[in-house]
């Protein structure tokens, strides 16, 4: 039986994949933006199941991006391996720039960021020569100066291993620009990873903007400083001749890797639209890759990325016996939990609005409660920059449904907790809980879209403190919203809306939309709380 693989391997806010092997192991990250914890770490034997195993930057005070507007922070983060050693090279927009975490351990835990000083610009990598050096990879303003907007260069540095060893800034020598673009006055050329293939140097990067221009080049250079000479059909990938309304669009920002069997692959980032818009923001899509006349191929009989490709099977018959032993362990499936519950931790592929420095700015927690988690009434709201009680994951299908089971309590009218559909801190849906003049509780959709907003609907009166499961599903882009105190007994509420405003296309920015969890004072001192006991997210076929 052949077996195949579904494009996007990571369906929802998965943006800038870099992925690298370790032996038969292969590891990927991708972009996270202002959220935290930040950079996903991702693990598969068999590039078909991938399973998330840690998070690369998961403690306070690791790195700081306080008032970054979530499509600010974590900018294009970069895996590699060498001699016993991971490492992840990222960009810190706004509160940094340019830093290396280092790990024995993919799962982590990752160090401190080491300071790129010297190196401007965004997307760093880095490249292990076999002759024992190392070289850093970015992308800058040329530096001469901008002739229009996006016009960058790629060059590289020298990095002193030992130097990054003891935790100083490792860069050595002067930059050396290597590429412009392979088009003419084209604009952002980024993404940049350095590859060596039979005595060739490969630069492979991306250019045309990070929308529906988005497309993947490629250079070569028998020396690593240069002269680079572009592939005479560059682009190797893209989907921009299309237009906005093709089933895949923004294809761009990749990465190459080999597989135990000499095979190739390279995985990017893409989005599928939905009634014209992306509310799934920019996934991860794979790609295989044949080497033809010293120069990288992508498998296709459309020239475009397939929904469906084959996938060799990289495992021994003693490594698959070995598998089926093991069904227990979770590295096995790559699906998510549809029903999360809160014991004592916060799932990994949940995600909160900027990283906490202090207690201070804790805005829940998981031991006041058992089983549940808090969070607790602060001044700050989902649409301000700081630390607002809020968690959520990722919007991953384009049918789909949310739910969650809360208990609040409160009299104050400036105190709600409820569910939440979050693309940014203006473009949002707020389904909450709030106190009436009589003392009662009852339901309010807001709607978020712009710096205003909007009540499109209330009523509902619940009894105050009580258990209420608050629900809403997706199908083809029509959101509906319910309420009860069980899955069982969820009833309509009085109104619907558009899904449309979750997207790049109304909010603009980088990232995807989450489906999550929130409590607010809306700018008042408070001491109360929500509980929220169960989470569940799921695909509707």
């Amino acid at each position: 039986m052949i077996r195949k693989y579904s494009n996007p391997i990571l369906s929802g806010f998965y943006p800038d994949p870099s992925i690298c092997r370790v032996d038969k192991d292969f590891y990927l990250v991708t972009s996270t933006f202002a959220y935290f914890p930040g950079i996903p770490v991702f693990h598969s034997r068999d590039l078909l199941n991938w399973n998330q195993i840690g998070n690369a930057i998961d403690r306070p005070g690791q790195l700081n991006y306080d008032e970054n507007q979530v499509s600010r922070g974590l900018f294009a983060p970069t895996i590699r391996y060498n001699n016993g050693i991971y490492y992840i090279l990222c960009t810190l927009i706004q509160n940094g720039g340019n830093f290396i975490i280092t790990s024995k351990d993919p799962k982590g835990p990752w160090s401190d960021p080491v300071w790129l000083k010297g190196a401007d610009g965004i997307d760093p990598s880095i490249f292990f020569d076999d002759d024992g050096k190392a070289w850093y990879c970015g992308t800058h303003p040329a530096p001469e100066g901008e002739a229009y907007p996006g016009n960058y260069e790629i060059y590289i540095r020298e990095i002193d291993l030992k130097k990054l060893a003891k935790g100083k800034n490792p860069l050595t020598g002067s930059n050396t620009g290597i590429w412009r673009g392979a088009l003419k006055d084209c604009i952002w050329p980024e993404g940049p990873h350095i590859y060596k293939k039979d005595g060739w140097y490969y630069l492979l990067h991306a250019e045309g903007g990070t929308g529906i221009d988005h497309a993947i080049c490629v250079a070569r250079a028998k020396k690593i400083t240069g002269p680079y000479e572009g592939k005479k059909s560059n682009p190797i990938l893209t989907h921009r001749y299309l237009g906005k309304n093709a089933d895949i669009i923004n294809v761009g920002h990749a990465d190459f890797t080999d597989d135990t069997k000499g095979n190739w692959w390279m995985v990017l980032l893409a989005s599928r639209p939905f009634d014209s818009v992306c509310p799934l923001g920019r996934e991860t899509f794979m790609v295989p890759i044949y080497w033809e006349n010293d120069w990288p191929f992508v498998v296709s009989k459309t020239g475009l990325i397939e929904n469906e490709y084959p996938l060799p099977d990289l495992k021994t018959p003693n490594e698959r016996m070995e598998k089926f032993n093991e069904l227990s362990t979770n590295d096995v499936w790559c699906q998510e939990k549809t029903c999360d519950h809160f014991f004592g931790e916060l799932p990994l592929n949940w995600l909160v609005l900027r990283m906490p420095q202090t207690a201070k700015q804790a805005a829940f927690n998981l031991t006041d409660k058992p089983g549940a988690l808090r969070l607790f009434t602060k001044p700050e709201t989902m649409r301000g920059k700081g630390h607002p009680a809020f968690a959520g994951r990722r919007i991953r299908h384009k049918n789909w449904a949310f739910s969650a089971c809360l208990e609040f309590s409160t009299v104050k009218n400036y105190e709600n907790a409820g569910i939440i559909l979050f693309q940014n801190e203006d473009w949002h849906y707020r389904f909450e809980i709030y106190a009436t003049a009589s003392g009662y509780h009852s339901l309010r959709l807001i709607r978020a879209a712009g710096k205003e907003d909007e009540l499109i609907g209330a009523g509902s009166c619940l009894e105050p403190g009580e258990l209420v499961v608050l629900a809403v599903k997706c199908i083809d882009m029509e959101l509906a919203f319910f309420f009860g105190n069980d899955l069982n007994s969820l009833r309509p509420f009085s109104c619907s809306a558009k899904a449309h405003i979750l997207s790049t296309e109304y909010a603009g920015g980088f990232t995807g939309s989450l489906a999550g969890v929130f409590a607010t004072a809306n700018g008042e001192n408070s001491k109360n709380f929500a509980d929220v006991f169960w989470a569940e997210y799921k695909e509707l076929i």
